[in-house]
């Protein structure tokens, strides 16, 4: 699934990649669903911020690579190899190409009405699946050079003028490479990003005259090369857990 660049479609394209992401956890429980209506998380799940951190690892190491975040588990009323990981909890996201050519997938080899059917080599793009072998790569080893993800993040700020996170303290025996934490923050129809402010070593922060109610807030972790581990929303909707 990340080889073909000619799509059922006509189009032909070896610069884009999809990245699908599911938004609430599967194994949500009902009072967790029910804080989230009040809270948001719904597009800030494990995975959706999993898939944010892959998209900026195709901006800044990928070459004529533009990767596009798809808010669905899987293709339409389709599920894929990473879904057992969602269905368990864990963030699992989708990497693959982003014009399919169903006269290739899951077909037996043949010819019919002047149309050859079936997944053979001749239609492996190898330099586009060596770009997607490179971005799972890249994100990996990004992911792994990084701290772990904060854990029990937390925010206060109703109906006050300022937003306060907090988060539980890394294990600095354990990751040596610790540097500090980075909190974002982003307007709420926003699909990436938009502002930071590295904090430090702290377990607590406040943004002064940051109203909590214009943005979605999350907190990274930070390597002392200033590598970053994906930014974890607060509350159980978007914890990756320990």
């Amino acid at each position: 699934m990340i080889g073909n660049i000619e799509g059922v479609n006509g189009v032909i394209n070896n610069t884009t990649a999809r990245i699908f992401a599911e938004g609430t956890r599967q194994n949500e429980t009902s009072k967790e669903s029910n804080l989230r209506r009040f809270t948001g998380g719904e597009v800030d799940s494990p995975s959706r911020n999993l898939a944010r951190y892959i998209d900026l690892m195709a901006d800044r190491y990928i070459p004529n690579l533009d990767t596009m975040v798809i808010y669905r588990l899987d293709r339409f009323r389709r599920g894929g190899h990473h879904r057992p990981f969602n269905d368990l909890g864990y963030p699992g996201i989708r990497i693959m190409e982003t014009n399919e050519n169903y006269n290739r997938q899951h077909q037996d080899l043949r010819t019919e009405n002047g149309i050859e059917y079936g997944d053979t080599i001749d239609g492996v793009d190898f330099e586009y699946a060596a770009k997607l072998t490179s971005l799972n790569a890249v994100s990996l080893a990004s992911m792994a050079w990084a701290p772990p993800p904060p854990s029990k993040v937390q925010i206060a700020g109703a109906v006050l003028p300022h937003t306060t996170l907090s988060w539980a303290a890394i294990n600095k025996q354990q990751n040596p490479q610790f540097l500090g934490y980075k909190i974002y923050w982003r307007y709420t129809d926003s699909p990436q990003w938009q502002f930071s402010r590295f904090v430090g070593d702290v377990t607590e922060f406040t943004l002064e005259n940051v109203v909590i109610d214009n943005y979605f807030f999350g907190v990274a972790s930070v390597s002392k090369d200033r590598t970053e581990s994906p930014v974890v929303f607060p509350g159980a909707a978007g914890d990756f857990g320990e």
